[in-house]
């Protein structure tokens, strides 16, 4: 069984930087492109970076490749999420996924992390 398991989240200050960690288990090989997405409560998920099959950044948006670093271990069984400039407006929860591709296309997630909070208060 895969699991993906989220870890990083907590208080920053606006305009501050965190670093977000996803550990994938329960596979030996990890055949799987690993996305992060976020979300505001009532609000529709948010894709924001991912790293392909290959170890490939990709990111939705010109403004996502500025805010995201997304990168990973060889084996991408630990997948990390920098972000930077963080405001009070950003979605609060970030999840990672295992995807069959990087995209922003829910139907491309074939796993789901629990997510982590991230509170951007002064």
């Amino acid at each position: 069984q895969v699991q993906l398991v989220e870890s990083g989240g907590g208080p920053v200050r606006p305009g501050g930087s965190l670093r977000l960690s996803c550990v994938v288990s329960g596979i030996t090989v990890n055949p799987y492109a690993i996305g992060w997405f976020r979300q505001a409560p009532g609000k529709e998920l948010e894709w924001v970076a991912c790293i392909g099959s290959s170890g490939e950044a990709t990111y939705p948006s010109d403004s996502a490749k500025g805010q995201f670093t997304v990168s990973a271990d060889n084996a991408r069984r630990s997948v990390y999420l920098q972000m930077n400039s963080l405001n009070p407006e950003d979605p609060p929860v970030y999840y990672c996924a295992a995807q069959y591709l990087c995209s922003g296309q829910l139907t491309s997630i074939k796993y789901w992390g629990q997510g982590t909070q991230v509170l951007v208060s002064s």
